[in-house]
């Protein structure tokens, strides 16, 4: 009994230090390939086989009760302490890659995602990308203002030589 309760306890913990949860079940993966998924989420995420009725205990602990229904079958969780959208993508990658991997579902800042809407969020591009486009954009603002006012101040001068 205290086993169950220990477990709870650290599943309760890793629900409410995530800042997101990805659900998934991994019936038919090996271990070599359950091991090659939790590699390639290890920067941003931990993957972990839970068993569904302490998790449903865990996550109700901490305050999420919308993963209930899809508590069955071989479980597994992905919980995120990082980037949420890069997560996302290596778990949908690897089950492209893995049919035998299923996202059932998520929660992600306090909203509980379907599958469907974890793929949306794994079709977005990286921070990196989406910063970099931001700079771009604001550059070319920029460049624009100086453009104009560059213009302006020509027109000035010419004004005041004529």
């Amino acid at each position: 009994m205290a086993n169950k309760e220990a477990s709870v306890a650290e599943l309760t913990n890793l629900f409410e230090s995530s800042t997101a949860v990805l659900l998934t079940e991994y019936r038919g993966l090996t271990v070599a390939q359950l091991k090659e998924l939790r590699n390639s989420i290890r920067q941003d995420a931990n993957y972990a086989v839970v068993k569904n009725t302490l998790t449903k205990i865990a996550a109700n602990n901490a305050g999420i009760t919308t993963l209930d229904d899809d508590l069955n079958g071989p479980s597994a969780v992905a919980f995120v302490h990082g980037d949420f959208v890069a997560t996302a993508k290596a778990v949908r990658d690897f089950a492209k890659a893995n049919p035998h991997l299923v996202i059932k579902s998520g929660v992600f800042e306090g909203k509980t995602l379907s599958a469907d809407e974890v793929n949306k969020y794994a079709s977005l591009e990286s921070r990196e990308v989406l910063l970099a486009k931001a700079a771009g954009m604001m550059k070319a603002t920029m460049g624009k203002a100086a453009a104009t006012i560059d213009a302006l101040r020509e027109k000035l001068e010419t004004a005041e030589a004529a």
